[in-house]
């Protein structure tokens, strides 16, 4: 699997837990567990963005979004590849 492509599904997963446990039962120990993971995977986004030699100026800005800017980037990613 691709780092970028594990990375964003990490990150939009680990916020579907975080939004989850805020919402239900509000447990302490799942946000300390799940936040640092959710900040990791949100840099890991961004700094495999920024990496990517083939990536635009707008498309690694699109990394910055929080929470789905990963998917954008895959999304764009995607799109210019089929178009080559």
């Amino acid at each position: 699997m691709n780092p970028l492509r594990a990375a964003a599904t990490a990150e939009v997963v680990s916020l579907v837990i975080l939004f989850t446990n805020v919402f239900t039962v509000h447990w302490p120990a799942v946000s300390s567990l799940i936040g640092p993971i959710h900040g990791c995977c949100y840099l890991l986004v961004v700094i495999l963005t920024a990496r990517t030699v083939q990536a635009a100026t707008n498309t690694k800005l699109l990394a910055l979004i929080p929470a789905i800017g990963g998917l954008l980037v895959l999304r764009r990613l995607n799109t210019v590849a089929s178009s080559n």
